[in-house]
């Protein structure tokens, strides 16, 4: 592993924040008006390697570059926590409750919670669980291509290239439909094909069987319950959507407990007994592999000791600054360890990161035990939308590292300039828009549509269906511990129809691939057939990668076009 220093440059740090300022604002305006948030990842380290080359002569690392990528990114995803939730206030006539303030302390809260929470998780989810990570591998990937270049660049370039300029077609131009076969109409279904190549990048790299369980929740809460339950008389269809709805997040929080009582906690006791480490800033990210020395040990202990600090003043910050009273605070700040687990595990096995769902989830509960105000509960969903948001962002950036070999420090602390930075610029943009164009200008029918905050707010009267949400917690939960990925049960069962059927498209593009190639290699020797894969497998993961970048660059300058062209529309 190498160390921070040459990897954390103040170059790096003054390209990243330039960069976080931009994305950050046009992650704000599209989040809010087209409801979706593409991650910017590889959008950033491209632009990062590009920099870096070019102020410093073509000498750049990668590190380096991933580090400035890193601080560049990370803004995006706290934008995305607020946009997803906030708004909400504004639709329900409360926006003379909530002024920059309360935008700030909630995203600095979720900030702050998220940071602590990820550099505790780290180890687990990037090198003992190894997931997939296909965000953070296609940032790697691109890294590393755009570094080496030769065939390999050149695959990766060409396959961006075309998902871009597809995606430019479908997003700008409008001549390509974001929606195949929308026409057919199922009852409570929102059935098609999300015309998306990214979406169908992600199914190709997490792989057949962890996406046909999510494939088979979806069918199972569509088809089942919905059109199956309907059509038998059990329910109506909004009751069985409230049933879908709520069961799914059932499943999924019991999906992040299983990871919180099976995988974390007794690793963290462990490591106290045997004085090594504990939850901590400065082990998680990248000491925690240093001797137990009386110096390291000092160290460990100033470093959790911050991180309780940090955990406290969030938790007053909570408290008296949000006036959600000690009770909801403590549960917020508790509950933000197990959605920051959850949202750390899908993202690594899907690249999707739904944020606004564990913010809900968390909302629900503090709702359920006491009687917070409804505006109060808005800042409770950010806070956790914040946090799980930046969570998906840190461990892409992890996995991205641990490919490449970057110091988890020097990542850890880009991401924290880059977090608080975008934090400023997303409260800024989001107090501007709503001051231009007045809060009644958000929601379904409102020139910003915020579709996900539209969804908080018709749920923070409650859960539709406390016993669907109790039976998919306890499913969820009995399943992991059984070895069963119920998190992505819970994806299917929650999600769109249509989301869930354009993953499963992609792998099955995979599975085809994978016949292809192996047709292929039969008449090979056992030697050219291994090296032969080898090079099948490196192809169909940089392609893939590209796809995802392709898309990721153009949502992005999309963004950028629509804050420069249609801001006085």
């Amino acid at each position: 592993m190498d160390s921070v220093k040459g990897q954390l440059t103040l170059r790096g740090i003054l390209i990243g924040c330039v960069g976080c300022i931009i994305i950050t604002a046009a992650s704000v305006y599209t989040a809010l008006k087209m409801g979706a948030l593409p991650w910017p990842i590889v959008f950033a380290a491209i632009i990062s390697l590009f920099f870096l080359k070019a102020l410093g002569h073509g000498k750049a690392s990668l590190n380096e570059a991933n580090v400035t990528h890193t601080v560049m990114s990370a803004g995006a995803m706290v934008a995305g926590g607020l946009a997803f939730t906030i708004p909400g206030i504004w639709m329900l006539g409360f926006a003379d409750q909530v002024g920059w303030f309360e935008m700030l302390a909630v995203a600095l809260s979720g900030v702050i919670l998220g940071l602590i929470c990820t550099a505790a998780l780290r180890r687990h989810f990037i090198e003992d669980a190894d997931l997939e990570y296909p965000i953070g591998e296609a940032a790697a990937q691109t890294l590393i291509a755009g570094n080496a270049g030769g065939k390999m660049g050149l695959k990766l370039f060409g396959s961006m290239g075309l998902a871009g300029l597809y995606t430019a077609l479908r997003d700008f131009f409008g001549v390509i439909p974001a929606m195949l076969l929308g026409n057919v109409s199922i009852p409570g279904v929102a059935f098609g094909i999300y015309n998306s190549p990214m979406l169908l990048a992600v199914g190709f790299l997490v792989g057949t069987g962890a996406v046909v369980v999510w494939f088979g929740g979806a069918l199972f809460a569509n088809f089942g319950i919905i059109v199956g339950g309907s059509a038998a008389g059990f329910w109506d269809i909004a009751s069985a959507q409230g049933i879908v709805s709520s069961l799914g997040m059932g499943v999924m929080m019991g999906a992040g407990l299983g990871v919180i009582f099976k995988n974390i906690l007794p690793k963290a006791v462990k490591m106290l007994k045997d004085t090594k480490g504990s939850i901590m800033l400065g082990a998680a990210a990248g000491t925690d592999d240093l001797p137990a020395s009386g110096g390291a040990r000092r160290r460990m202990r100033i470093s959790a000791g911050l991180a309780a600090c940090g955990v406290a003043a969030v938790a007053l910050l909570i408290c008296f600054g949000l006036q959600l009273g000690p009770i909801p605070a403590l549960i917020v700040v508790a509950l933000t360890w197990v959605a920051t687990a959850m949202s750390a595990q899908s993202v690594g096995q899907t690249g999707i990161d739904p944020m606004e769902i564990f913010g809900l989830i968390v909302l629900l509960a503090v709702a359920a035990v006491s009687n917070v105000p409804q505006v109060q509960l808005f800042f409770v969903a950010g806070i956790v939308a914040v946090a799980c948001g930046l969570a998906g962002d840190v461990m892409n950036d992890f996995h991205a590292g641990h490919v490449i070999g970057t110091s988890p420090k020097a990542q850890w602390v880009g991401q924290a300039i880059g977090a608080v930075l975008g934090a400023v610029v997303a409260v800024a943009v989001m107090a501007v828009l709503v001051g231009a164009y007045g809060p009644e200008s958000f929601g379904p029918q409102g020139s910003f549509v915020a579709a996900q905050a539209s969804v908080v707010a018709t749920m923070v009267s409650g859960i539709p269906s406390v016993p669907a949400f109790a039976i998919g917690l306890a499913a969820g939960l009995g399943l992991y511990l059984l070895g069963f990925p119920s998190m992505m049960l819970g994806l299917g069962i929650y999600l769109p129809f249509y989301l869930s059927f354009s993953a499963f498209l992609g792998a099955m593009v995979k599975v085809v691939y994978d016949l292809v190639c192996k047709r292929r290699r039969a008449k090979l020797s056992p030697e050219e057939a291994a090296a032969k894969e080898k090079a099948q497998t490196e192809t169909g993961l940089v392609v893939s990668s590209g796809v995802l970048g392709g898309e990721s660059i153009i949502g992005v300058l999309v963004a950028f076009a629509a804050v420069f062209m249609g801001m006085g529309a």
